[in-house]
């Protein structure tokens, strides 16, 4: 998890029990902390294009995501490589964005005009609910909306793009992929 010594995500905490007894373990380890994968958000974009809107509770959070398969190139490149004894990586796209930014991207590409709607906690985990998250889920997914909007997924180091030797997919190249999927 991006930044999992610091984090105020409650998923942080099982991420920095983790990397503690890595290296208390005595053996040779590198740690990647991976930030957001940018499938998170744009999974959701089928709900936004039938729903009209993009919902979530992050504000003006920035949030420096990158797709899937870009981790796990770095992966392979540590995996792969040498001199990564030891190190850890703070793992994040390039460029970041708010969600208010993705619906922007998505109404761009679909030709629709999908406004981002910026809700209180407990009214996106209702939402969440509504369409058939588990409660408790739904709730976890809000809450960690809220954290957003602090900044927890954002990290501009460019440590992702610098292991994989090429810039980071770019969220426009993201949005197109969901839109065709």
């Amino acid at each position: 998890m991006l930044h999992a010594d610091t984090s105020t995500l409650d998923l942080a905490e099982e991420h920095r029990v983790t990397e503690a007894e890595l290296k208390a373990s005595g053996l040779a380890y590198t740690i990647l902390r991976n930030g957001w994968y940018t499938e998170n958000y744009t999974g959701s974009i089928g709900g936004a294009l039938a729903g009209g809107a993009f919902l979530g509770s992050a504000g003006e959070g920035r949030i420096a995501s990158a797709p899937r398969a870009d981790f796990a190139e770095a992966a392979v490149v540590v995996l792969t490589g040498e001199g990564h004894e030891g190190k850890t990586y703070e793992l994040a796209g390039d460029q970041s964005y708010t969600l208010g930014d993705l619906a922007a991207e998505i109404s761009r590409q679909s030709g629709k005009d999908i406004p981002y709607k910026n809700l209180p906690v407990a009214d996106y985990a209702a939402v969440l609910a509504g369409v058939g998250v588990p409660e408790g889920f739904a709730k976890a997914i809000a809450g960690w909306d809220a954290e957003v909007a602090k900044g927890v997924l954002f990290d501009d180091g460019k440590q992702l793009s610098a292991l994989i030797g090429h810039p980071t997919t770019p969220l426009a190249d993201s949005v197109a992929v969901a839109l065709q999927g």
